[in-house]
C-alpha cells in the first residue's frame, strides 16, 4: 500500500474512533422524526413505491432523492435502531476525510511537481485532511441523522473533484503536446480524459440529488482551473467556461427545483418577513461568524437565531474584514495562488446558504460550514506552511504545534458531540449558549412533551411566548401539552389563536375540532373536520375524528363510511390503518364489526410500520381476537408489550387485560360512544 493511501485509511480510522460515541445516540425531534421516524415512506425500507417517492416528492422542503434512499436503505437493513443510522453518517464522513486527502496528495503534486520534497507536502495535506475531519465545527453534519444530506453530497462533491483534476489534469498535457508537435486533433490521452470529465458530471449530478448546496461546485472546478492545475496558462478562459456548461446546467435545473421544492415546502421565508436589506447586512456579519468559529469554536449550538437588529458597527467590521482578506487574496495571487484559491472556495460556496434566499429563521447553521472550510483550510494551512518555510522553523516544532492544533479539535468535537446526544441536550445547550431564542425553547418544549414531561413542556412554551408570541407552532404546541393534559378549553383556545396566524392549515382545523369533540360540541367540531378536509381532501385525520364523533353519537354506519373515506385518502399510512382496524375490530356494536376487514387492515399496518410498531401489534391482537385466532391474538398482545417496554411507555395496564383476555378466548371490546367510558377502561363482554 502506497504511503497517501495508508495515510488516508489512518486518518478515517482516527475519524472514526473520534465519532464513535454517535453510536450511541438517539433520534431527535429536530427533523428526524420528518426524515425517519416518522415518515411512512423512509421507515418501510426500501421499496418500488418509496423509491418512486423520493424521486417525486418535495418533503420537508427539499428535493434530494438520494438523501431519501440512504435513510431508506438504513431502515431496511436496521430497521430504527438510531445508533446504526448515526454510524453510517460517521462512516461517511471517514470516507470523505480519506477522499479528501488523496484529492489534497494530487493537488500538490499538481502544485510542486514531482520531486524529492513530495513526501514533505503530504504532512500539510494530511493536516488540512485532519482539521476537516476533527474540527468541532463538523459535530453537527455528522452526528445528526437529517443532515445526512451534508457527509452524502460531500462524498459525491469529492469523487466529482478528483474525476475532474483527472480530467483537468490529461487534458492540459494534452493541449501542451499538441502544440508542442502541432498536432491539430487531440491526442489519444485528451479523448481518453472524455471518459473522466463524465464521470466527474455524474458525481456531480448525484450530489445535487443528495443535497442541492453543491450548486456552486462548478465555480470551484473553474478555481482548480485556475490553482493548482493552472489551465489559464494553456487555455482560454472562454473554452473554460465552455467546458462548464453541462456543469451550470445542471446547477441551474437543481436551483429551479430547490426553489419550487422549498417554497412549495414554506421554507422560503418572504421579503415582509426578513428585508433584503437585513439579509444584505446579515450575510458578512454570518461570514466573519464562521471566520470566528473555525479559531476559536466556542459556544457551538444547533439554533442560533436571526437577531432583531445588526449594530453597524458590527456590520461595518465584518465588511471591513471581508474585504481586507479578499485584498490580501489578490494582491497575492501570483505569489501564494493557493490564498486565492482556497478564500474563493469558502466563499463561493457559501453563497446557497448565506442568507439571501432566507430559508427558515437561523442567521447561520454549523452544518453550512461542512464544505466550505476545506477551502477555508487550504488557505491557512498553505500560508501557514510557508510562514514556517520562510522563518525556518524546526520541523519538530512546527509538528508540535500541529499536534496541539488537532488535539484541541479532538477535545472540543468530543465536548460538542454530547450535546447530540438527545434533543433534550440539544435545546438545552442552545437555549443556555444564546439570547432570546424562542425556537430553540420551542423545540425544547417539543423533546420535553415527547417524554411525557408536559407540565415542563408548558412552562418552556411560556418562556418562549414571552419572547415572541407570534408563532403559529408554539400556539399548536400549547394547544398539544393542553390536550394531553387534559384541559381541552385552554387548548382549544391555542388552536384557535394558531388559526388567527394560521387560517389555511388543516392541522391546526382538525386539532381545534378534536377539542370541540372532547368539549362536546360535536355539530362545531363536525364544522371543523369538514374545513379541514376542504383544504386538504388528501388529509385523513379529519375522515378519522369525524368517525370517532360518529361514533361517539351511534352512528356507526356513518362512521365507518368515514373510515373507509381516510383509508382511501392515506391507504398506505399505517396509523390510520391501524385507526379504522381497531374501531372495526373492537367495536361493542356487532353491526359496526368487521373481522375480516380489520384484520387485513391490521396486518397491512404491521408490514408498513416494519412489525416495530407496539400500538400496531396490539390492534392486530384485537382482530385476531375477533376472528377467533386467540394464539396468535396472544402473540400479537405479547409482542406489543415488549415493545412497549423497550420504548419505556407508560399505562400499559389495558394491554395487560387484553392479554389475559385473549388467554381465556375471549375478544376485547369497547363502546365508543361518548356516554360510556372511554377506550382504556375495563372490557365489556
Amino acid at each position: 500500500m502506497s504511503r497517501p493511501r495508508l495515510i488516508a485509511l489512518l486518518l478515517a480510522f482516527a475519524t472514526l474512533l473520534a465519532f464513535l460515541p454517535a453510536g450511541r445516540f438517539s433520534f431527535l425531534n429536530y427533523d428526524d422524526n420528518d426524515y425517519v421516524t416518522d415518515n411512512n415512506f423512509v421507515s418501510h425500507g426500501l421499496t418500488a413505491t418509496d423509491i418512486g417517492w423520493a424521486f417525486t416528492a418535495f418533503h420537508a422542503g427539499n428535493w434530494h432523492p438520494l438523501t431519501w434512499i440512504s435513510h431508506m436503505t438504513d431502515c431496511e437493513l436496521f430497521g430504527l435502531h438510531a445508533g446504526m443510522h448515526h454510524i453510517v453518517s460517521v462512516l461517511f464522513h471517514a470516507v470523505n476525510v480519506a477522499l479528501l486527502f488523496l484529492l489534497l496528495v494530487r493537488l500538490t503534486s499538481l502544485r510542486d511537481g514531482a520531486s524529492a520534497r513530495q513526501a514533505e507536502k503530504i504532512w500539510p495535506s494530511a493536516f488540512i485532511a485532519a482539521l476537516f475531519a476533527w474540527h468541532p465545527l463538523h459535530v453537527e453534519s455528522v452526528a445528526w441523522i437529517s443532515e445526512r444530506k451534508d457527509v452524502l453530497s460531500t462524498f459525491f462533491a469529492l469523487l466529482a473533484l478528483s474525476s475532474y483534476t483527472r480530467y483537468a489534469q490529461k487534458r492540459s498535457r494534452a493541449e501542451s503536446r499538441a502544440s508542442s508537435d502541432s498536432v491539430a486533433n487531440p491526442s489519444l490521452a485528451a479523448r481518453r480524459s472524455a471518459l473522466d470529465y463524465f464521470l466527474a458530471l455524474i458525481f456531480f449530478a448525484l450530489g445535487l440529488m443528495s443535497k442541492p448546496m453543491l450548486v456552486t461546485l462548478p465555480f470551484v472546478l473553474l478555481l482548480l482551473d485556475f490553482w493548482p492545475i493552472q489551465r489559464f496558462n494553456n487555455s482560454t478562459i472562454q473554452r473554460l467556461l465552455v467546458e462548464k456548461i453541462p456543469f451550470l446546467l445542471l446547477a441551474a435545473a437543481s436551483c429551479a427545483v430547490t426553489f419550487f421544492a422549498q417554497k412549495n415546502g414554506e421554507a422560503v421565508v418572504s421579503l415582509a418577513k426578513v428585508s433584503l436589506r437585513y439579509r444584505l447586512e446579515n450575510a458578512p456579519v454570518a461570514v466573519v461568524s464562521y471566520l470566528q468559529k473555525f479559531f476559536w469554536p466556542a459556544d457551538l449550538c444547533a439554533i442560533y437565531p436571526l437577531p432583531e437588529k445588526i449594530p453597524a458597527l458590527q456590520i461595518t467590521l465584518s465588511v471591513a474584514v471581508l474585504i481586507l482578506i479578499s485584498a490580501a487574496a489578490w494582491r497575492w495571487r501570483k505569489t501564494k495562488p493557493y490564498f486565492l484559491f482556497g478564500w474563493l472556495w469558502f466563499l463561493g460556496t457559501l453563497v446557497p446558504v448565506i442568507g439571501l434566499v432566507q430559508v427558515g429563521s437561523a442567521a447561520l447553521a454549523n452544518r453550512y460550514t461542512y464544505i466550505p472550510s476545506i477551502g477555508f483550510f487550504i488557505a491557512v494551512v498553505f500560508l501557514l506552511e510557508d510562514f514556517v518555510a520562510r522563518v525556518q522553523m524546526p520541523k519538530t516544532i512546527a509538528a508540535g504545534i500541529a499536534a496541539v492544533i488537532l488535539t484541541g479539535c479532538l477535545l472540543a468535537t468530543e465536548f460538542q458531540l454530547q450535546f447530540w446526544r438527545d434533543s433534550e441536550a440539544l435545546f438545552r445547550r442552545a437555549v443556555a449558549v444564546t439570547r432570546d431564542n424562542d425556537i430553540a425553547l420551542v423545540d425544547l418544549g417539543v423533546a420535553l412533551e415527547t417524554e411525557g414531561r408536559f407540565g415542563e413542556a408548558l412552562d418552556v412554551y411560556r418562556q418562549a411566548e414571552k419572547i415572541d408570541g407570534s408563532r403559529y407552532q408554539l400556539h399548536n404546541n400549547l394547544g398539544n401539552v393542553f390536550d394531553q393534559l387534559g384541559r381541552h378549553a385552554e387548548a382549544l383556545d391555542e388552536y384557535r389563536a394558531a388559526l388567527r396566524l394560521r387560517p389555511a392549515s388543516a392541522i391546526l382545523h382538525n386539532a381545534a375540532g378534536g377539542e370541540l369533540a372532547a368539549l362536546g360540541n360535536f355539530d362545531e367540531a363536525l364544522q371543523e373536520f369538514s374545513q379541514a378536509g376542504r383544504l386538504d381532501p388528501s388529509y385523513a385525520a379529519p375522515r378519522m375524528e369525524t368517525a370517532k364523533v360518529f361514533l361517539k353519537q351511534g352512528r356507526d354506519t356513518e362512521a365507518v363510511d368515514e373510515l373507509r373515506a381516510a383509508l382511501r385518502s392515506e391507504p398506505e399510512n399505517f396509523q390510520v390503518l391501524a385507526a379504522a382496524a381497531h374501531y372495526l375490530a373492537a367495536n361493542a356494536n356487532a353491526a359496526a364489526r368487521d373481522g375480516h376487514a380489520a384484520l387485513a387492515l391490521a396486518l397491512k399496518a404491521a408490514a408498513l410500520s416494519g412489525n416495530r410498531q407496539p400500538q400496531v401489534f396490539d390492534v392486530l391482537g384485537m382482530a385476531c381476537a375477533e376472528n377467533g385466532d386467540f394464539t396468535n391474538a396472544q402473540t400479537c398482545a405479547q409482542n406489543a408489550l415488549d415493545l412497549a417496554n423497550a420504548a419505556q411507555m407508560k399505562n400499559l395496564e389495558p394491554l395487560k387485560q387484553r392479554l389475559e383476555l385473549y388467554k381465556n378466548r375471549q375478544p376485547w371490546r369497547e363502546s365508543f360512544l361518548a356516554t360510556n367510558a372511554p377506550a382504556n377502561s375495563p372490557p365489556q363482554n
